[in-house]
C-alpha cells in the first residue's frame, strides 16, 4: 500500500483514478451496451447460457482484479474513509443509537426483512395475475427462461453482490478519497459510477441502480461492515433473477435441453371490457360434427404456437416465426 505521507502517493492515485474512469466508460459505452443488444436478440438458450457464463467470468475477473489493485494502492485510506463517513451528521446519530441499543437494530432489521418479504409476495401475486413482471430498467431479457438459466442467474446474483459491493462501496470510494481527500466526493462519485455502469438498462435503470447504490452506501456507513451490503445486494438480485422468474413463470419446471429455443416475453394484451363484449348467438342444435371441427381448430391453433428453431438471420434480427413465450 502506498504511504499517505509519500509525496508521490496522490499523483499515483489520481493517475489510477483517471485510468479506472476511462476503463469503466469504455466498458459501459462500447462493450456492455453492444453485448446486451446482441443478447436481447438471442433465441437459443445455449447461446444465452454462454453469454451468462461470459458475463459471470468477466465480472469475476475484471471487478475482482480492479478491487485488488485499488486496495493494494489505496488500502491505507480505507479505514480513514469509513471513519469519516461514520462521523457525518445523521450517520453518527444512528450509529450511536445502534451501539447503545442493540435490540433496536435487530428490530429494524427484522421489520425491513418482513417488509421485503411481504412486498415481494404481493409483487409475485400481481405478476402472476398479469403475467408481467415490473422491472427497474430494461432487464426483461435477462430473466431466466428455464432451469439451466436459473442456475446461472443465481450465480450472477451472488457474483454481483460480492464484487460490485467490494468495488463500488469500498475500493472505488477509497481510491477517490485517497486522491481527492474528500469523503463527500468519494461517496457521490462511487454512487454515480455505479448507476452509470448500468447504462445498458436505459435511463430508468441508471436512476434505479443509483438509488439502490445510495441505500447500500448508507447501510455501509451506518454499519461499518461491508458484508452487510454484500448480503443485501445478493439477496436483492436473487429476488429478481431467481425468485420472481421461478414463482411467476415457473421456469424451474422448464428443461432447456428439451426446449432449446425461447421467445421474447411480451406484455399481455389488455383484457377486453366485459360490458362492451358482443352477446354470443347460440345455435339451437349442437352436432357432433361441430364439436369435432372445434377440436380440430383448437389443435391447429396449438400447433401453430410451437417454437420453430430460428435460422441464423432470424436470430440476428430477433424474429422467431410461430414462437410463444417459454413460460
Amino acid at each position: 500500500m502506498l504511504d499517505p505521507d509519500w509525496v508521490l502517493t496522490r499523483p499515483i492515485l489520481w493517475a489510477a483514478l483517471i485510468g479506472l474512469v476511462a476503463l469503466l466508460v469504455i466498458r459501459t459505452v462500447r462493450k456492455d451496451r453492444l453485448e446486451y443488444r446482441k443478447f436481447k436478440r438471442l433465441r437459443s438458450t445455449a447461446k444465452r447460457q454462454a453469454m451468462f457464463r461470459k458475463w459471470l467470468l468477466d465480472a469475476f475477473v475484471s471487478f475482482g482484479a480492479l478491487t485488488a489493485v485499488i486496495l493494494l494502492l489505496a488500502g491505507s485510506y480505507a479505514s480513514p474513509f469509513v471513519t469519516e463517513i461514520g462521523q457525518w451528521p445523521g450517520i453518527r446519530d444512528v450509529r450511536v443509537l445502534v451501539d447503545a441499543n442493540a435490540g433496536i437494530a435487530i428490530a429494524v432489521f427484522v421489520a425491513l426483512t418482513i417488509a421485503l418479504v411481504v412486498l415481494t409476495a404481493l409483487g409475485v401475486r400481481a405478476a402472476r395475475q398479469d403475467q408481467d413482471v415490473p422491472t427497474l430498467g430494461d432487464i426483461g431479457s435477462m430473466l431466466p427462461r428455464n432451469r439451466q438459466e436459473l442456475r446461472l442467474g443465481a450465480l450472477l446474483s451472488l457474483n454481483a453482490g460480492v464484487f460490485e459491493e467490494l468495488l463500488f462501496r469500498l475500493a472505488l470510494p477509497t481510491l477517490i478519497f485517497g486522491a481527492s481527500g474528500s469523503a463527500l466526493a468519494a461517496v457521490t462519485g462511487s454512487i454515480l459510477f455505479f448507476g452509470a455502469l448500468h447504462l445498458y438498462q436505459g435511463i430508468p435503470g441508471i436512476i434505479g441502480t443509483s438509488l439502490i447504490g445510495a441505500i447500500f452506501m448508507v447501510i455501509f456507513a451506518v454499519s461499518g461492515a461491508i458484508w452487510i451490503p454484500i448480503v443485501l445486494h445478493a439477496l436483492f438480485d436473487l429476488r429478481s433473477l431467481v425468485l420472481i422468474p421461478a414463482a411467476v413463470y415457473e421456469v424451474h419446471k422448464i428443461d432447456g435441453v428439451k426446449h432449446p429455443y425461447v421467445a421474447p416475453r411480451r406484455k399481455p394484451a389488455p383484457k377486453p371490457d366485459a360490458s362492451n363484449a358482443p352477446v354470443p348467438v347460440l345455435s339451437p342444435v349442437s352436432t357432433g360434427a361441430g364439436s369435432a371441427a372445434t377440436a380440430d381448430s383448437a389443435a391447429l391453433n396449438a400447433a401453430s404456437t410451437t417454437v420453430v428453431p430460428p435460422t441464423s438471420s432470424e436470430e440476428d434480427n430477433g424474429s422467431v416465426p410461430g414462437a410463444r413465450p417459454a413460460h
